[in-house]
């Protein structure tokens, strides 16, 4: 035995030597000339290797299939000692001693939670979002993962769909550069054992799901696909981005996992990918609902579309050999998609160190820091949306009394917000707790429940993280409150939706405050007192009631582990709200799905007209135009924009201007604005935008303070696809918009020759 592992371990050396030496090519190819026609398809397989727990402890049929070749990697399983056994497996049991790759949905965070991806796209801060993916990375690193299924990069129009919560919100522009961000914030250039295989998900289009239902239909123009959906993706390929997930709906008719258009044609030939895909969980399975034949017929058509790895259908490994006998698929397609996996885990660094991620010391060095925390606190900040502050309600004081009411206001677990499947929730402070802290020894904080999440026991039951607010008799919740809001200063009210109210399986056909908060909400502001409503969500909601009755209104979306004292840090005054949706707010659930950058109609309606117009294109029953509209959010100060100016009204059609405006602080606080540049193209080959999102800059103005903010227009600014999708630029008059918002901005013009 002594003998059989020494000369195994001179096999490893020289195996690692090799990968090391040289170049992955002849690496790969050296490789997989030794390798069986099942180890190949092995390679193909991923599944799910246990809990998220720590551990030593192996599932016998997950190892068995890792010692015969017949996985190429496991997901969502945590901890260095149980990953560091299913490795052992693979690379000191296995006949070829391939390291696997493993992954986990670390989405917003590994234990050191972030905001809802939504609520970070709220900072606009590319940087810092930047920095909390390299934090995140790290600390998944640190336990032994080293591939995470994000950037989820949807553009999502329709906040039914639960799963905004997990993008960036409506708008293509600010979406790509979020994607590349997070990109490269995760990878790096894969030399550090920080750095971890991003994921882009979900290719395409799922975030236009029909009716904003979860594994709808989609169907759309290949126009609108390149110049509204697409972006986001294209951007994080370019990135660099190492591998990619199909999403679950149709495009064109055929499910995306087989769409060969999507994943030859445009992924890989016109946008030059050389990563692998993966499905979604179970999709090639789910193809057969679509009816597109039995598991066999499926597995082969995703194949030769270009899918690299089945998740968990093992479609792969159940039929593929049958297929390549029967002629349904070739073994080019079988070595091509074996060599994209093997060459993930070679740039993975895997073949040199199989245990390159297993350093157990890290752990304790490097997850859930102090330093980790302070910038998840301080993202969780500027991802704040203040709404509405009447009167100058906030920033609040520290003194006198202080209520505290709502069914979001001390529960644990629901701060995170949903898809942390690594977090650990009891480390996690509750808001009663952060206020609490904050105002110790100043102020009395009196709290009280108030509600249930809603009416409906069953649905806070299906609402997993519903299920840790206790349920209790309305009645005599909202009389403790009101007795508590009585003797009170000031009422903060924390409602909403928790956590798992958005999310994937999540979708709501009624957007508006739920049925019990709604009716508590109405009686704590006809106490007279003034109210301040933090309005947890994952998604745009209905403000309209709450917008007209309440004095301020500060949306908190879900901000991660830090919740409690980045909503203490705002709410008094120590930070500065900055934060600007990325989301259209509606004033109806029905106005959904609402969006700035839409189309013109031949029949408009200005923005802001309360009188409905016959024959003109509006509601009866609502206005046009957003609540709060994207790119709308409040400051504690004052802002001020002077006029354009243009360094030539002229450009060419290979040249560049610039445009400049001067922005003052006119408040007396120091504060953080996002200027914001849209471009609309009066006169093209096909209908565009009424504007579009083209730039925007985070600039910090002390109070008085004014600061000239400049924007290069350049050709790539003003191109789209046209009806035969050729990237083009229109000679012609151009609008260019800046300002705080997507509604009030300054305007000029233009001439492209």
């Amino acid at each position: 035995m002594r003998k059989f592992l020494m000369t195994f371990a001179l096999v490893l050396t020289a195996s690692a030597g090799m990968a090391q030496q040289k170049p992955m090519d002849e690496y790969i190819n050296g490789l997989m000339s030794k390798m069986t026609l099942k180890e190949k398809i092995g390679q193909l397989n991923l599944m799910v290797a246990g809990d998220i727990t720590t551990g030593g402890k192996v599932d016998t049929k997950v190892a068995g299939d890792i010692l015969s070749g017949n996985m190429g990697g496991v997901f969502n399983v945590k901890g260095v000692d149980k990953i560091r056994a299913l490795q052992d497996i693979a690379v000191k049991k296995s006949r070829m001693h391939i390291p696997l790759i493993v992954g986990m949905d670390v989405i917003h965070g590994y234990e050191t939670i972030f905001p809802i991806p939504l609520g970070t796209s709220c900072s606009w801060d590319i940087p810092a979002i930047e920095h909390s993916a390299r934090t995140a990375a790290k600390e998944a690193s640190a336990d032994g993962i080293n591939w995470t299924y994000s950037p989820m990069v949807d553009i999502a129009l329709d906040s039914r769909w639960g799963r905004v919560c997990e993008g960036s919100g409506e708008d293509p522009y600010l979406g790509s550069r979020i994607a590349e961000a997070m990109v490269r914030g995760y990878q790096g250039d894969y030399s550090s054992k920080e750095n971890i295989m991003a994921c882009l998900k979900h290719f395409a289009l799922y975030g236009a799901v029909e009716a904003g239902k979860e594994y709808n239909t989609v169907d759309m123009s290949r126009i609108r696909m390149y110049n509204q959906y697409f972006p986001p993706y294209k951007a994080a390929v370019e990135a660099g981005v190492g591998s990619v997930m199909s999403s679950f709906n149709l495009v064109d008719g055929i499910p995306a996992t087989a769409n060969k258009w999507l994943l030859n044609d445009v992924l890989r030939n016109q946008w030059h990918f050389n990563g692998f895909v993966v499905t979604d969980y179970g999709s090639i399975g789910e193809m057969i609902n679509h009816g597109l034949g039995n598991l066999q017929d499926c597995s082969a058509m995703t194949l030769k579309a270009g899918t690299d790895m089945d998740m968990c259908t093992q479609g792969f490994v159940g039929t593929l050999e049958k297929s390549l006998s029967e002629g349904k698929v070739t073994l080019a397609d079988i070595d091509t998609a074996c060599r994209r996996v093997l060459e993930a885990k070679y740039k993975l660094g895997l073949f040199k160190d199989p245990y390159k991620y297993l350093d157990a010391s890290r752990r304790k060095r490097d997850i859930f820091t102090a330093q980790n925390r302070a910038i998840a606190r301080s993202l969780a900040t500027e991802s704040f949306v203040l709404l509405k502050n009447e009167g100058n309600v906030l920033p609040l004081q520290k003194k006198g009394k202080i209520a505290l009411i709502g069914p979001l206001a001390n529960t644990r677990a629901n701060m995170a917000g949903t898809w942390c499947v690594s977090y650990t929730p009891d480390k996690y402070s509750t808001l009663k707790e952060g206020l609490e802290r904050a105002v110790a020894g100043k102020a009395d904080l009196l709290y009280a429940q108030g509600s249930n999440l809603t009416a409906d026991e069953a649905l806070q039951k299906a609402a997993e993280f519903g299920k840790t607010i206790p349920r209790g008799d309305d009645k005599k919740l909202k009389a403790e409150a009101l007795q508590i809001a009585n003797q009170s200063d000031v009422i903060i009210a924390a409602m909403g939706e928790c956590a798992d109210m958005s999310g994937e399986s999540s979708s709501r056909s009624n957007l508006e405050l739920p049925d019990v908060q709604m009716s508590l909400l109405r009686d704590l502001v006809a106490t007279g007192k003034p109210v301040v409503l933090l309005n947890f969500s994952g998604r745009a909601t209905v403000l309209k009631w709450e917008s007209e009755h309440v004095n301020a209104i500060m949306n908190v979306w879900f901000g991660g582990s830090e919740t409690a004292d980045a909503i203490s840090d705002v709410l008094f005054g120590d930070v500065n709200p900055s934060g600007k949706l990325t989301v259209s707010l509606p004033q109806s659930t029905g106005q959904e799905p609402l969006y700035y950058n839409h189309l013109p109609t031949g029949r408009p309606v200005p923005d802001g007209t309360k009188e409905f117009r016959k024959y003109a294109s509006n509601y009866l029953d609502v206005r046009n135009d957003a609540l709060y509209p994207f790119g709308y959010g409040l400051s504690y100060t004052t802002f001020e924009y002077g006029d354009i100016r243009l360094s030539s009204d002229k450009m060419a059609s290979d040249g560049s201007i610039k445009a400049t405006i001067n922005v003052k602080n006119t408040g007396s606080r120091d504060g953080d604005e996002i200027v914001q540049l849209y471009i609309h193209d009066q006169v093209a080959g096909i209908s565009r935008p009424v504007k579009e999102l083209k730039g925007f800059q985070r600039i910090h103005l002390s109070a008085g303070e004014s600061k000239d903010v400049t924007f290069q227009i350049t050709p790539e600014l003003l191109k789209y696809y046209n009806y035969n999708l050729e990237y083009i630029l229109d000679p012609g008059t151009f609008d260019l918009m800046i300002g705080p918002n997507s509604s009030n901005l300054k305007t000029v013009s233009f001439t492209v020759m």
